[in-house]
C-alpha cells in the first residue's frame, strides 16, 4: 500500500469512522511469507486491516482478514459482530492450514471480549495467542516471541486518538449543521466552525476532567461548564465589537447547548477507558471465586486496563484495580474455570454463559445472541 493511499484512507475513514466501512476477508500476505511465518487475523473494517498492513510492512506474515461486518475489533467482538464463527470460517476457507507447518494463530486482544480462545482451539487445533492492543506494538510483540508486555497490552487514551476521536464526531455533526444553509445561509459555517472547535476542546482536554465522568452529576456539570464557557466568550467578544443583542444571544445560546448536548451525550462511551454512559454493564463489578481461580492468567492476558495480577507459582489471581476495569468482560469468556463472573450492587449474578453467549447491542443491552458461534 503506497503512502497516499494510506494517508487517504485514514483521513477519509476518520472522518465517517461512526460508519462500517467492510473490505475483502481472506488471506493477505506481508511480504514473502513462508512456512514457518506467523499467522495473524484482523477485522475488515478497512482502517483497522490498513493500519495492521502498515505496522507490519517488512515482516514476512501471513495476515487473516475475518468478516466483521466492516466494524473495528474490539466493538465488533463486544456486539456479537466478530465471533468464533467467523474465526473458524476464515481459518478453513483461506487455504492457509495448507502453507504452514504450525498451528498458532494470533488475534488481536481486544477480540477476547468475543472470540472464545479455548472454542477455536477445539474446533479447528489451532491454538490462540492474544496479541497487543495496538497494532503499532505487533514487530516489537513478534520479536519478543509473541509476547505481550503489560504496556502492550493495556489500553490508554493518549493524544493522537483524542483527536481521532474529536474528528470522528465532529465531521458527521458538521454534515448536519451544513443544512443551516437552506434557511440561515450566512450562520452555516460559524455554526460549522463551533462544532470543531468545541469537539476538539472536549477531547483534547481529557485528562483534565476525565474522573468526573464517573458520576451522572460529574457528567452534567462537565456540559454546563462547557456551555457557560462559551457563552461567556460569545458575550464578551459581542460586547467588545458592539453587536450584543438578545436576539444573537438566545440563536447561539441555544445552538451551542444542542452541540455540546450531541458531543457529550455519551462521552464516556466515546473514550476507551470508560464503559459507555447508557450501557447497563457499567453499573457491574467483576468478581473473583477465588476457590475456583487455578491461576492459568488468561485474564491478566487479556485485560485491557491491567486490572488483575496473577501469582504463577501460588496459581491465584487477584483483582488488583478493580477501579479501572470498563466490564468487557474479556476475562471471563476466556477463564477456563468459570472463576469470574459480573456482579450488581444488590448482589445479582451475571454467570460467564450469559456472557459468553449474550453480546451487547447498540443500546448497550446483553441481547444479542452469538450461539451460533460455539
Amino acid at each position: 500500500m503506497s503512502y497516499l493511499h494510506y494517508a487517504w484512507t485514514n483521513i477519509l475513514q476518520t472522518l465517517l469512522r461512526v460508519l462500517p466501512f467492510p473490505c475483502r476477508t481472506g488471506l493477505v500476505k506481508i511480504g514473502a511469507p513462508g512456512r514457518d511465518s506467523p499467522v495473524l487475523l484482523t477485522c475488515n473494517f478497512r482502517l483497522t486491516v490498513a493500519r495492521v498492513r502498515r505496522a507490519i510492512q517488512g515482516i514476512d506474515a501471513y495476515l487473516l482478514v475475518a468478516n466483521s461486518r466492516g466494524i473495528n475489533v474490539w466493538c465488533a467482538a463486544t456486539g456479537g459482530l466478530l465471533t468464533n464463527h467467523d474465526v473458524i470460517a476464515v481459518l478453513k476457507t483461506s487455504g492457509i492450514e495448507d502453507l504452514v507447518d504450525h498451528r498458532q494463530l494470533i488475534l488481536p486482544q481486544l477480540a477476547a471480549t468475543g472470540i472464545e480462545g479455548a472454542v477455536v482451539h477445539r474446533k479447528t487445533g489451532w491454538t490462540v495467542v492474544w496479541g497487543p492492543v495496538r497494532a503499532s506494538a505487533i514487530p516489537a510483540f513478534l520479536k519478543a516471541g509473541s509476547q505481550a508486555a503489560a504496556s502492550m497490552r493495556t489500553i490508554d487514551f493518549p493524544w493522537p486518538q483524542r483527536l481521532e476521536m474529536a474528528v470522528a464526531w465532529a465531521s458527521p455533526i458538521s454534515l448536519l449543521a451544513l443544512l443551516l444553509l437552506l434557511f440561515w445561509p450566512q450562520g452555516a459555517l460559524p455554526v460549522v466552525g463551533l462544532v470543531w472547535a468545541l469537539s476538539a476542546l472536549i477531547f483534547l482536554s481529557f485528562p483534565l476532567y476525565h474522573e468526573r465522568l464517573r458520576t451522572t452529576g460529574g457528567r452534567i456539570a462537565l456540559a454546563l461548564l462547557l456551555w457557560l464557557l462559551f457563552m461567556a466568550a460569545l458575550l464578551a467578544a459581542t460586547i467588545h465589537a458592539g453587536t450584543l443583542s438578545w436576539p444573537l444571544a438566545i440563536r447561539w445560546g441555544a445552538i451551542s447547548l444542542i452541540v455540546v448536548a450531541i458531543l457529550t451525550v455519551d462521552l464516556m462511551g466515546s473514550t476507551p477507558v470508560y464503559k459507555g454512559g447508557f450501557q447497563e454493564d457499567r453499573l457491574l463489578q467483576i468478581a473473583l471465586d477465588g476457590e475456583l481461580c487455578t491461576g492459568v492468567g488468561l485474564c491478566e492476558q487479556v485485560c485491557p486496563r491491567n486490572v488483575f495480577e496473577v501469582d504463577y507459582q501460588q496459581r491465584v489471581a487477584t483483582v488488583a484495580k478493580a477501579e479501572d476495569c470498563v466490564q468487557c468482560g474479556a476475562c471471563i469468556v476466556q477463564c477456563p474455570c468459570d472463576a469470574l463472573h459480573f456482579r450488581s450492587a444488590t448482589g445479582a449474578v451475571v454467570p460467564p454463559e450469559t456472557v459468553r453467549r449474550f453480546k451487547v447491542n447498540l443500546l448497550g443491552r446483553r441481547l444479542v445472541d452469538s450461539a451460533r458461534a460455539t
